[in-house]
């Protein structure tokens, strides 16, 4: 958490959340001060994500996540919370003090992701020197004929793994210890047969008899046979081109090699590097770091593999990614839609490629995206297409593709012709669940018309089925809680709590001066309206607001108080539409507003007593009488108080 007078607090006045957020989150206007857009955290069709810009914070009203800045791009990243105010700083171009971290796990977890984009980028420096020298001749060869010129490769930094197991090991064991290289997803190990026998039976010999002089030394035997030494380690990639794998600020996080040997031990045409705890390969796309800025203006141009990328990229498209050593996920989905929402699809044309592209496109749909389908000649995929054919040819190929839904049509048409009954259903029955799939049920309906009439099939019988499939459609969509009923006093004396903060953070100083009155201060004089009058007693917003009087001084991020989801949620609610400027009219109007429906509470619960108590004690009965009529002269005179108190400063 960020406090008063440490970096990150100073760091968080000078942070712009919008702007920070705004690159993973495609956010619009929804307010004077209020962003909005759809939630990176949970999937969902309509947005609920919403960012206030001058109280600097986020809050979902799907899945309730909410927070400032850090606790967005930690959140997002799946980093600490040093990690989250050290990419802060980086973003904003401001030089980082010593990081702290709140405990010695925290601290190893940052220091090993730390290290491992250092041991990775040592790697590809690695690889890339060892296609140049004499050993790389097999590989530089097979890149020529790929296409590939020097500046290409040079770009993405290919380069080659000599066929040894050892040689990037000894590299990179005399700068990292034994347990950052066994997680760096880059080696393999073995057992020999004297270690093996060790771990078995003999075990137990092997470690000396306990006392409590020789604990210690007793450990280091136990994780020595447990753990594989740096001798037995060797290299997971042999012999192999290696295409280096980057997150999408252009950090090496895994790699992908291409096997350059022929015999059956060489092992899998393309290897991937195991997921880490810098690698989730469902959480990935690559190239978007070269691609993203390019994706925004335009779209983005999905494929399969790597070097189909990089052949695309090179021939002047570069606003191409890849999935790539994955079916493409919710996850990719969802990271590509940060940059846009407009892709073509452009797998290979062959029945593996169709069966990736109908899955993707079910992703695609699902999260909203325009989508348009490439589909090459048979036996072209985009890379042989744009070495053969050439760029014109392929820019062509782009500007003519397919809506999606064309394409699955096609595609239904050919599996299964509609010459028959039996076709026509099996066609319907292959389209249904794309159609389930669309969020919109009018371009449902549409799409209904459409498949109609290109399969020759009654529209009235093609909308039943799909209203029958409809039905079984779910939603993992999240609905926000139904919003509880607030008066708008009570909504302007919440947010002029809130503004102490934002006065905090924006650095406003509210003091009088000799001799003047004093300036509104909205926080301060709903707290004495509050505190001194109860006026939120019995009220729906009372937690909520007690919660607010609590809060100590020092609270720069009000959104971290102690609430319940319930009030977290109309807190946020609250301060996304605080359209109206606050005022010392308004305030008081508010007050007002809070005392007359105290005061009539009070006066139906002495109405109710008068009725009770008829006929008896008239001492009581006179009271009561004498309660009744001063809380109507004060409902007469909304600025009478009946404790005789004003606001300070109104």
């Amino acid at each position: 958490m960020a406090n008063p007078g440490d970096f990150a607090y100073t760091l968080k006045e000078q942070a712009d959340i919008v702007r920070i957020v705004g690159d993973y989150v495609r956010l619009k206007k929804a307010g004077a001060q209020n962003y909005s857009g759809l939630c990176p955290f949970h999937s969902e069709k309509t947005p609920s994500f919403n960012v206030h810009a001058s109280k600097q914070f986020y809050h979902c009203f799907g899945c309730g996540a909410s927070g400032d800045v850090f606790s967005f791009v930690q959140k997002v990243e799946n980093i600490t919370f040093p990690e989250a105010v050290r990419a802060v700083a980086q973003k904003l171009g401001i030089a980082l003090p010593k990081v702290n971290y709140s405990s010695p796990v925290e601290a190893k977890e940052a220091r090993l992701r730390t290290v491992l984009l250092e041991v990775h980028e040592r790697a590809c420096a690695f690889f890339q020197q060892y296609l140049e020298r004499p050993e790389g001749a097999h590989a530089r060869q097979y890149l020529a004929g790929r296409g590939l010129n020097e500046e290409t490769i040079r770009l993405f930094r290919i380069g080659h793994a000599p066929d040894s197991g050892f040689l990037l090991r000894d590299r990179l064991k005399g700068e990292f210890d034994e347990e950052v290289l066994r997680e760096s997803g880059l080696f393999s190990w073995k057992q020999d047969s004297s270690h093996q026998q060790r771990t078995g039976s003999a075990a137990a010999e092997a470690i000396p008899a306990y006392s409590h002089d020789d604990e210690s030394q007793t450990e280091k035997l136990t994780a020595n046979i447990r753990q594989p030494t740096a001798a037995s380690m060797y290299s997971k990639f042999r012999n192999r081109v290696m295409f280096p794998i980057a997150n999408e600020s252009g950090k090496i996080i895994a790699f992908t090699g291409r096997t350059l040997s022929t015999d059956e031990k060489a092992g899998p045409k393309y290897l991937n590097s195991p997921e880490t705890a810098i690698y989730s390969k469902s959480r990935v796309l690559f190239n978007l770091d070269k691609a993203k800025e390019w994706i925004r203006k335009e779209y983005a141009i999905l494929v399969e593999g790597q070097m189909d990328c990089i052949s695309v990229y090179a021939a002047g498209f570069h606003n191409v990614i890849a999935s790539s050593g994955t079916a493409f996920t919710d996850s990719q989905a969802r990271l590509l839609g940060r940059f846009s929402k407009n892709v073509v699809v452009n797998f290979d044309p062959d029945a593996a490629g169709a069966r990736a592209t109908e899955r993707t496109l079910g992703v695609l749909v699902e999260e909203e995206f325009e989508i348009n389908v490439l589909t090459l000649e048979a036996g072209f995929d985009p890379d042989l297409f744009v070495r053969r054919k050439g760029k014109e040819a392929y820019g062509y190929a782009l500007k003519h593709s397919q809506r999606y839904f064309d394409y699955l049509i096609e595609r239904a048409r050919s599996q299964f012709p509609a010459r028959s009954a039996q076709g026509k259903v099996q066609a319907v029955n292959y389209l249904l669940p794309h159609i389930q799939r669309v969020p919109s049920r009018i371009v449902r309906d549409e799409l209904a018309s459409e498949i109609a009439q290109k399969l020759g099939i009654d529209s009235a019988v093609l909308r039943q089925e799909l209203k029958h499939a409809a039905g079984k459609r779910s939603s993992a969509t999240l609905k926000a809680p139904a919003e509880i009923q607030v008066t708008d006093a009570e909504k302007i004396l919440i947010r002029a709590l809130a503004s102490g903060t934002e006065m905090q953070t924006s650095g406003e100083h509210l003091s009088a001066r000799d001799g003047a009155e004093e300036e509104f201060d909205p926080a301060r004089q709903a707290q004495f309206a509050l505190k001194n009058e109860q006026l939120h007693s019995g009220l729906a917003t009372e937690s909520l607001i007690e919660t607010m009087l609590n809060m100590s001084a020092e609270t720069v991020d009000i959104m971290a108080l102690p609430f319940t989801e319930a009030d977290r949620n109309l807190l946020a609610a609250i301060l996304m539409k605080d359209e109206e400027d606050l005022t010392p009219e308004r305030l008081e109007g508010a007050v007002r507003a809070l005392r007359r429906i105290r005061w009539r509470r009070k006066l139906e619960q002495v109405q109710r007593e008068l009725q009770a108590r008829q006929g008896h004690e008239p001492a009581l009965l006179q009271a009561l009488l004498e309660e009744k009529i001063r809380l109507k002269r004060a409902l007469m005179d909304p600025g009478l108080s009946d404790q005789g108190r004003t606001m300070p400063g109104v």
